[in-house]
């Protein structure tokens, strides 16, 4: 009896480490050696905007889709995210106008006003993908939320890599513990609970420094 006591307190404690840990790694992983190749669709996640200028988050989310949209990666850029209540306009829409003001042309940028967390942004901005019957995309966000990113465009049929933003306030050189644990963390809610239609939310109060739109 003690022998299977302790059989099963080993699993226990086995699960409680390993599955944390699992998360933990490929969230890093997918930071720090990222896969980037070319695509029919840039996406960049909504964050925190101000009066419709992008706040730092943001805004490093816009010049990475600059970037790899002039190294010719892909012809389009998706903006997606709703507006706080009281906002004058979305984070969809902020983006949307830096490009337009920072050398994308306007036939190359689509925005949608939808969305202020992962899940749902997702769900936006795949739909919009499949009428256009575009299937491939390359996501423009934080090096530790790639890996969530990247998961729930493939759960719902598009094929995703991620290329990470190189400064900003959560750039991996500027970027804690505290925010890998917690996508990590998040990443576990999602295919514990996400996929199985319970959607949690990970917005964050309307900060331009805070982890938002994750």
């Amino acid at each position: 009896m003690f022998k299977f006591i302790r059989r099963i307190f080993t699993i226990i404690l086995t699960v409680v480490i390993a599955v944390p840990g699992y998360a933990l790694f490929v969230t890093w992983n997918a930071a720090h050696h990222p896969t980037i190749r070319s695509a029919e669709v840039i996406l960049v996640p909504g964050a925190a905007q101000l009066n419709g200028a992008p706040g730092d988050v943001l805004l490093a989310r816009l010049q990475e889709a600059k970037r790899i949209y002039q190294l010719g990666l892909a012809p389009l850029i998706i903006t997606v995210g709703a507006g706080a209540p009281g906002d004058r306009t979305t984070e969809a829409a902020a983006g949307a106008y830096w490009l337009r003001h920072n050398g994308v042309k306007r036939s190359a940028i689509v925005s949608l006003p939808i969305g202020r967390d992962t899940r749902t942004q997702t769900i936006a901005y795949v739909a919009e993908m499949k009428k256009r019957k575009l299937s491939n995309v390359i996501i423009a966000t934080d090096p530790y939320h790639c890996n969530r990113t990247i998961t729930m465009a493939k759960d719902l049929g598009a094929s995703a890599t991620c290329s990470p933003v190189q400064g900003g306030p959560n750039a991996l050189q500027h970027s804690h513990l505290r925010y890998l644990a917690r996508e990590a963390g998040a990443y576990l809610a999602y295919i514990t609970l996400g996929r199985r239609g319970i959607n949690i939310s990970d917005h964050l109060p309307n900060n331009p420094l805070a982890l938002k739109g994750l």
